[in-house]
């Protein structure tokens, strides 16, 4: 099973969305604001595509954070402190395909690459 995970009004998680939908893929949402990031998919992800990934630093809530905050998140553990506490984050959407790969945002060509 494919898994999207992200915050229903982003607009690049909107646009995943409905590819999936248009292509007939199933998959399961998994809502930041409701259910947070589980933290054990995290550090998976942050292993598999690296913490400058993960984290959305072009973001509105990256701007909004204190400049010390910022300045702290430098490696894989203090990035995961900060996106647990601050899940908004996190460049979206994370999509944890069927064979296990991560991907980070939305491209229609990387997923039509992933569906074969």
């Amino acid at each position: 099973m494919i898994t999207l995970y992200g915050i229903p009004n982003c607009d690049t998680v909107k646009k995943a969305r409905t590819w999936l939908t248009d292509y007939g893929v199933d998959y399961s949402f998994h809502d930041f604001k409701k259910q947070g990031v589980p933290e054990a998919q995290l550090d998976i992800w942050l292993k598999t595509v690296g913490w400058e990934t993960v984290v959305n630093r072009k973001g509105k809530m990256w701007r909004g954070l204190d400049d010390a905050t910022k300045a702290s998140v430098v490696d894989a553990a203090t990035a995961r402190a900060v996106v647990l506490s601050a899940p908004s984050i996190v460049k979206r959407p994370v999509v944890v395909w069927a064979d296990g790969a991560v991907t980070v945002g939305f491209k229609p060509e990387a997923f039509a690459v992933r569906q074969g």
